[in-house]
């Protein structure tokens, strides 16, 4: 995901070259504006985070570095992000694994359906995989701040879906993802309609979409579900993200400042890591009073979702995911599930 320096006129020090005199000189620098956009709505607990995250490099800064956050969407999804980050309209954004991806396919890994029993699990792979996820980013021009997720998506349909072969009656929401992802879905005998998630509201109202993969902090915030009042109970893949910015612009920032912003940025991860783990169960109650109807997944049920997740793993081996971290992430995970002390 690229993102380029915004302004490069607006240099962290402004002072006067020499000659410049006395009342000059000892002007005020003009801060460094870091433009973030996120899809998280504006005043969302999220959004706050975010917000106090700037505070917090306002401050550490001594005002000399100031984040201009965009939240809601305004700047587009993730691939409009990434986009606008790339032409430098934007210097850093909040990203899914959508936008993630555009990047680094290597982080898709995290993300592969029912790979993973639970968050402590697809964390553990994470630890050990972040070194060189983060290497392949700025490699390619961009920082990791920290790594955060949406929590885990279920289907939100517009009639009931306990296996996947009630999925298919429906019209999927995808993201607008790749040609690959289309494929994909298709070839396990999906209907996928791939669109902008600024539009999935539209979508839902106008019965262009019928089913959609959300997790319930999504869902209610956005309020999706009063188009879609079932919700499958099946955590069907985790929506990993990153906070990111630009190594151009993170570069250009003075050395000394830098480690307090990247601790202010990793607390700032580790609240919304929190707030999502803290607010599912709460959420998904929240929906249920508003008319939300849950299915459940019998254990028959349940194999059959399995089952086809696995049939669709070896069209996303190297094409969504890159083999060798594909490999590597089974690998860890399986690894993970063999230990003694592994957490319930």
């Amino acid at each position: 995901m690229g993102v380029r320096y915004v302004a490069a006129a607006l240099g962290l020090l402004a002072w006067g070259g020499p000659g410049a005199g006395a009342a000059r000189a000892q002007a005020p620098a003009s801060p460094t504006i870091l433009k973030m956009a996120t899809l998280a709505p504006d005043g969302s607990r999220w959004h706050l985070v975010l917000k106090e995250m700037a505070e917090q490099w306002k401050a550490a800064s001594g005002g000399r570095v100031v984040v201009r956050l965009y939240p809601g969407g305004v700047a587009g999804d993730d691939p409009d992000v990434v986009r606008k980050m790339r032409a430098g309209t934007l210097n850093a954004g909040v990203l899914t694994s959508v936008g993630l991806g555009e990047v680094d396919p290597s982080v898709n890994a995290l993300s592969l359906p029912l790979a993973y029993d639970s968050s402590e699990e697809a964390y553990a792979v994470l630890a050990r995989l972040r070194p060189k996820l983060e290497a392949g980013l700025e490699a390619k021009g961009f920082v990791a701040l920290n790594w955060v997720d949406g929590g885990w998506t279920r289907f939100f349909t517009a009639k009931p879906v306990a296996t996947p072969g009630d999925l298919r009656a429906h019209k999927l929401f995808t993201g607008g993802g790749s040609r690959e992802s289309l494929e994909i879905w298709r070839a396990a005998g999906f209907d996928p309609v791939a669109l902008p998630v600024t539009e999935l509201g539209s979508a839902l109202q106008s019965g262009l979409v019928t089913a959609m993969g959300l997790p319930p902090q999504v869902a209610v915030i956005s309020q999706y579900y009063t188009k879609a009042r079932y919700m499958t109970a099946l955590p069907f893949q985790l929506l990993l993200g990153a906070t990111v910015v630009s190594k151009g612009s993170w570069d250009k920032l003075p050395a000394e400042l830098r480690p307090a912003l990247a601790r202010a940025a990793e607390e700032a991860g580790a609240k919304l890591r929190q707030e999502i783990r803290q607010s599912e169960a709460r959420d998904i109650e929240e929906m249920k009073k508003r008319g939300l109807n849950v299915v459940a997944v019998e254990a028959k049920a349940l194999e059959e979702w399995r089952a086809m997740a696995l049939a669709m793993w070896p069209r996303i081996r190297g094409t969504m995911v890159p083999a060798e971290a594909f490999d590597e992430a089974l690998r860890m995970r399986d690894e993970f599930r063999r230990r003694p002390t592994r957490p319930r």
